[in-house]
């Protein structure tokens, strides 16, 4: 399946850029009221709840809600996303589909790993690969703002391992912007094993880089001290706020492009393989009834397999609304989920076990697998995926807040050779 993209005029661009910019505002302020609503306005409880999310464990899983409630969690990835707008706006930058896709992760994680205190060492290390490579910052922002993947070393390394102060904040430091100045070259390269066919692609770089990190960790017998935190919500707590946001996103869409209904076909007709930015080729109005509506078709499927809507999933959640303006959209995203459904379904974990639930959303960053070669290819990967993702966090000892980024880079490497000679094969055969 091939498409080629219709990229507006220079000016549409520009003003898209400012629209996209107020869209993230408009996320940080519903994530900041939402916090401050659930705390009931009450500063102590919310800055008591802020420290303890900074100092808690993050390595997976840490859910933020399990230990703070739920409005500390919220504000903490308020603070995170403006953090993330702070840098946008230095870095001097159009804000369009990757832009949008990583400060909606960032979002999500932060309910679940990333806080605004471990996110600052990567972004640092990222900052000092650019002034080395001579390069402006802006040119090397998506993989600041993504590489906060490996943000839980430096909690670890600062909280968890008994080093004294101040050592342990220098340490941490240190070790947090080494792992962000190296994911920049590492990810080049790590991109070249599955060929845009893992969205997630930092996350797989941030699987390889924290498993050296974790097998250093074993070679010298540091014990980490993670451990496991799972708030269990009913939907009814989130759901009527989400739906809102989703509806809002939707509903501006369809104001600013009237052409909407052709503008979307032509998006679900894209691959959606890296580097599919969604805004630039098709609108952002096309973009935002994108993400309005694969809101609502994760929603719905968080709902059909009985998932809590605690941090984790709801990081899951805010990840799918971010990349539907960077290379998913339902045609390409619900074969991997479906697969992944099944595989559960016939696995010994099952559908109620949380790293089945994670994996069920998460297991779309595989979505190019299925909008190049057909929606059986994607239920195929989301299977391979599936079992996978269950065994690869082992290696990095949960300091990739990516895990299936780095599960799907490896079930995207391995499916694409078989898909490309199977291809070949029906070609030959005609």
């Amino acid at each position: 399946m091939t498409n080629e993209p219709f990229i507006p005029p220079p000016s549409d661009l520009e003003l898209d850029a400012k629209r996209a910019r107020v869209l993230l505002l408009g996320l940080f302020a519903f994530l900041a009221v939402f916090g401050l609503v659930a705390t009931g306005f009450n500063p102590e409880r919310l800055l008591r709840g802020l420290g303890a999310i900074i100092l808690s464990p993050d390595i997976l899983i840490n859910d933020y809600m399990s230990i703070t409630g739920v409005g500390p969690a919220y504000f903490n990835a308020a603070l995170c996303v403006l953090a993330a707008l702070i840098l946008i706006n230095a870095s001097r930058i159009n804000v369009s589909g990757p832009v949008i896709a990583a400060v909606f992760t960032i979002a999500g994680f932060a309910l679940f790993g990333k806080n605004i205190a471990n996110i600052w060492p990567g972004f640092l290390g990222a900052f000092l690969y650019s002034r080395a490579s001579r390069r402006p910052f802006g040119e090397n922002i998506i993989v600041a703002l993504f590489g906060t993947a490996l943000a839980p070393l430096s909690s670890e390394i600062a909280f968890g391992l008994g080093i004294a102060t101040p050592w342990n904040i220098a340490i941490a430091f240190v070790a947090g912007a080494v792992v962000g100045f190296l994911l920049s070259p590492v990810a080049r390269h790590a991109l070249d094993f599955h060929r845009g066919y893992n969205l997630y692609n930092i996350g797989f770089t941030a699987g390889l880089i924290g498993t050296v990190a974790m097998s250093g960790f074993k070679a010298l017998d540091i014990q980490l001290t993670g451990g496991f935190n799972w708030a269990e919500i009913p939907a009814m707590s989130m759901l009527p706020y989400l739906s809102a946001l989703f509806l809002s996103l939707i509903i501006a869409g369809m104001i600013m492009d009237r052409g909407w209904v052709a503008a979307y076909r032509r998006l679900l007709s894209s691959p959606g393989r890296l580097v599919s930015d969604f805004v630039r080729y098709y609108g952002l109005g096309v973009s935002l009834i994108n993400m309005g509506i694969m809101g609502f078709i994760a929603s719905a499927i968080m709902l059909l397999i009985g998932a809590s809507w605690n941090g984790p999933m709801l990081g899951g959640l805010f990840t799918i609304v971010g990349f539907a303006a960077f290379g998913k959209h339902p045609r390409n995203t619900l074969p991997p989920m479906l697969g992944a459904m099944a595989m559960a379904m016939m696995s010994r974990y099952g559908l109620a076990a949380p790293g089945s639930q994670l994996a069920i959303l998460f297991v779309s960053t595989v979505a190019p697998v299925a909008g190049e070669y057909g929606p059986v290819a994607g239920f195929v990967a989301g299977m391979l995926h599936f079992v996978l993702v269950q065994v690869v966090g082992t290696l990095h000892g949960g300091l990739n807040l990516y895990n299936n980024g780095f599960a799907g880079g490896l079930a995207a490497g391995l499916i694409l050779p078989v898909l490309e000679w199977l291809r070949e094969w029906r070609r030959h055969e005609i």
